[in-house]
């Protein structure tokens, strides 16, 4: 048996936890789906259309985020259902979680996964990149279970609508360490914008030094409106002060891996480069015809991003029927 984890916020699920449960479901049945956060058995229909076999639905209701909280609630349905792996993916959320349990069950953790296979015994082997990129490793896990794996946002496809099912739902009520309650969440601030959260964007566009100043960022703001995409931005101009640091993308930033990433003078340092260069379609503008950024690129454009970038939103603009 799997358990795929799924985080439930404010009612709602994330696509990265359901690329994941469609993953363990790729892998081979069973599979458990472990609905903790403030979800309801409603949660169950979604769940069971990406995979879940059985959905445990946890009490009690955990709305805000605490490491403690979560990590016990999940150990403890481990340590009952004892599955043979455990899948969720590589968030914010999801990396701090899986660290925790790996720590907490004495065993492995395979982080940022980008492709996996499974043997007729169940035992997983994961590729994922290393070295900031340069290399990608295979890892596998020792004869301890359960093997915890962190699958890259944007890299596993959704199962189809014919797979569906109908999930067995069960309420399933975990402890709460009294010690949960030593870090409190004073309050969250949410960056105020319009578009969508960089590491589920299906569409990114972001920003360089070649902009040449904070009042030109709106090239990437205006193509990335028409384009229903997220903003994104190189680590150099966050250290100026142009964006919030909410939007880098690199090393130091997020990583992500979106369908088509649209990078406007942006030159290509390797910083950045490890943070977006699994995109599965890159378009880079450039005056620099010798950018390293042209080198990974599948489609680049030599000029000047003040002609281009309005070029680009206007075109699109025009063909309101256009998907992305």
């Amino acid at each position: 048996m799997i358990f795929a984890i799924v985080i439930v916020h404010k009612g709602e699920i994330v696509r990265p936890f359901l690329e994941s449960l469609s993953e363990a479901r790729r892998q081979g049945g069973p599979v458990t789906a472990v609905a903790i956060g403030d979800g309801d058995n409603s949660v169950a229909g979604t769940l069971g259309r990406y995979g879940a076999d059985e959905v445990l639905v946890v009490e009690p209701k955990l709305p805000d985020w605490n490491l403690e909280a979560y990590g016990s609630a999940v150990a403890e349905l481990v340590e009952k259902h004892k599955p043979s792996a455990i899948f969720m993916p590589a968030t914010v959320h999801g990396r701090d979680l899986g660290g925790w349990l790996g720590a907490r069950l004495k065993v492995g953790v395979a982080a940022d996964v980008t492709s996996l296979s499974t043997d007729g015994s169940g035992s997983i082997k994961a590729k994922r990149p290393m070295y900031s990129g340069k290399v990608v490793g295979e890892v596998a896990f020792s004869a301890d279970r359960p093997q915890i794996v962190l699958l890259r946002p944007n890299i596993f496809p959704l199962l189809a609508e014919s797979e569906k099912r109908d999930a067995k739902v069960t309420s399933v009520t975990v402890t709460v360490p009294a010690t949960a309650g030593r870090v409190k969440l004073l309050r969250t601030e949410v960056p105020q914008t319009e578009t969508v959260e960089l590491t589920q964007a299906r569409v990114i566009v972001s920003g360089g030094r070649g902009l040449q100043g904070p009042e030109n960022y709106h090239l990437v703001q205006d193509l990335a409106k028409v384009l229903n995409a997220a903003t994104g931005a190189t680590r150099m101009i966050v250290d100026l002060g142009w964006v919030d640091h909410s939007l880098q993308v690199g090393q130091t930033g997020k990583v992500v891996t979106p369908d088509l990433y649209i990078a406007l003078g942006i030159s290509g340092a390797i910083q950045h480069l490890v943070g977006m260069q699994t995109a599965k379609c890159i378009v880079a503008v450039n005056k620099d015809p010798d950018a390293p950024i042209f080198k990974i690129a599948d489609y680049g454009i030599v000029g000047d991003v003040f002609q281009i970038a309005p070029m680009l939103t206007e075109a699109f603009r025009k063909r309101a029927t256009v998907s992305v």
